[in-house]
């Protein structure tokens, strides 16, 4: 559907106290819209940063075990990178989304030695807020109260710089506005166009509360025509994704086009997938520079592992292959210069001497 703009207003939760493990979230929440003198009505949405309801749920562990939390918050790999730190990660998380590092945070925990993991099911989390606030509010005033409730995080996104929040979570609002089969202002028809309004309430918000002000919640009024009174948080995938939780937000399957990196959507059909004991031994792209040779050196790894009866060694800008047999020596050079290709090298294959099955690809980096 299609709502006629309106004025939308974005107010902090301002004062909010450092959440601790078994704080009643709901009870922080009303007492701070009273201090800030917010008197609730008919269609405010409130927006929740994740990290709030993580400390209250008690969902920490101990820094050193951050990278086996990260394994414990995966469903799968979709890209990993070396960096200064180690490895990082870009994951479907068993919240929901694809994040780095599974969403597993270090920032703003009131700790040192601690991080922060997400809930397993934030629209449900979401949902419980907004009927604890709810009830508690039409229990103090008398009338029904129809309300939303984001719960926020922070990501960053495929071909942009920089992170925003989104919607981990939600509830009592419409998650998307489907305007297929509607028309443009010209009176063209619109065929592909669903706007993610969770999403963008999410990163709204984030624009007065956020990690380095300290402000974990704010709330939001103009935005009525969005909010509905269902207490369904079924996924979007069973009950239509307009009016369910975010985690129906998540395009997974035949419609997610994007489901692994470059290097890893390459290595993967060499049989090397991301986040697997063979993607270790055969080497991970770093973040940093890397030197051609290095490159042509995971490539020819990725190319040979767990290829029998098949062998190779880098000399100067060329690899030079032997194998057992003419046939192995065939498949040991295609997926050399597949490998090669993933590692955004250029390459050429000759021929070796003759006296065994053997081959020289040349490579180099593309002008």
């Amino acid at each position: 559907m299609t709502a006629r703009a309106s004025a939308v207003t974005l107010t902090p939760l301002l004062g909010f106290p450092e959440v601790r493990r078994g704080d009643d979230l709901v009870e922080l929440v009303l007492k701070a819209l009273q201090d800030n003198a917010i008197e609730l009505v008919d269609g405010d949405i409130l927006v929740v940063s994740s990290k709030i309801a993580s400390k209250a749920m008690g969902l920490t562990a101990p820094l050193a075990e951050r990278d086996s939390v990260v394994v414990a918050q995966t469903v799968r790999v979709v890209a990993e990178r070396i960096t200064p730190l180690g490895v990082t990660s870009i994951v479907e998380t068993v919240a929901g989304p694809v994040m780095a590092a599974a969403g597993v945070d270090a920032s703003n925990t009131a700790g040192d030695s601690i991080v922060l993991v997400l809930p397993d099911d934030p629209d449900a989390v979401a949902a419980q807020i907004r009927v604890g606030v709810r009830t508690a509010w039409e229990a103090r005033s008398g009338t029904h109260l129809p309300l939303g409730v984001v719960l926020s995080d922070t990501a960053g996104r495929p071909w942009r710089i920089g992170q925003t929040d989104f919607a981990l979570g939600a509830a009592g609002i419409q998650v998307v506005d489907d305007l297929r089969g509607s028309t443009d202002a010209d009176g063209r028809l619109l065929q592909v166009t669903e706007r993610c309004l969770a999403d963008e309430i999410a990163a709204a918000a984030d624009l007065v509360k956020g990690k380095s002000a300290g402000v974990p919640v704010a709330h939001i009024r103009g935005l009525s025509q969005y909010v509905h009174d269902s207490e369904s948080t079924s996924d979007a995938r069973t009950s239509g994704a307009e009016t369910s939780g975010a985690r129906g937000l998540v395009r997974t399957g035949p419609g997610d086009w994007f489901g692994l990196g470059q290097a890893e959507a390459v290595r993967t059909a060499l049989g090397v997938e991301p986040g697997s004991a063979e993607a270790s031994a055969a080497g991970i792209q770093s973040i940093n520079a890397e030197t051609v040779a290095d490159r042509a050196g995971r490539a020819l790894r990725v190319a040979l592992l767990a290829r029998p009866g098949a062998s190779g060694q880098i000399d100067g800008d060329t690899i030079r292959l032997t194998a057992t047999d003419e046939f192995t020596l065939g498949v040991a050079a295609a997926r050399t210069e597949v490998a090669l290709h993933g590692e955004g090298l250029a390459s050429t294959l000759t021929r070796g001497d003759g006296t065994q099955p053997n081959a020289v690809i040349g490579f180099h980096q593309p002008a």
